[in-house]
């Protein structure tokens, strides 16, 4: 079972990410749980939550706008990004927004 993300007194920012999959999704599983690795390990890497069925959303959780920039930058993430589009995602959105409140139960 997943966990909902421990994030910080807002303001902190996210990035969601919602995609659909190709036909084609060898080795697909395998870099997510990499770049999942990999993302906690980034300076300003607050959590991250996913849901991946037919439609995938994934929404990671940031201290600031410039270390979503450097994680976009990380050269393995860059691989798996060019990987993204040329192999396993039909087609996908990113959007990035400013959480100004939040609330949990």
């Amino acid at each position: 079972m997943t966990t909902l993300a421990k994030t910080p007194k807002p303001p902190y920012y996210c990035v969601i990410f919602t995609s659909r999959l190709s036909n084609d999704t060898e080795g697909y599983a395998a870099m997510g749980t990499r770049m999942e690795a990999l993302a906690t390990t980034q300076a300003g890497f607050l959590g991250i939550e996913s849901a991946r069925e037919e439609l995938g959303i994934t929404v990671s959780y940031w201290q600031s706008l410039e270390a979503i920039k450097a994680w976009k930058q990380n050269a393995e993430h860059i691989e798996a990004q060019q990987m993204g589009k040329a192999r396993w995602y039909s087609e996908f959105a990113i959007r990035i927004s400013k959480v100004e409140r939040d609330y949990f139960m």
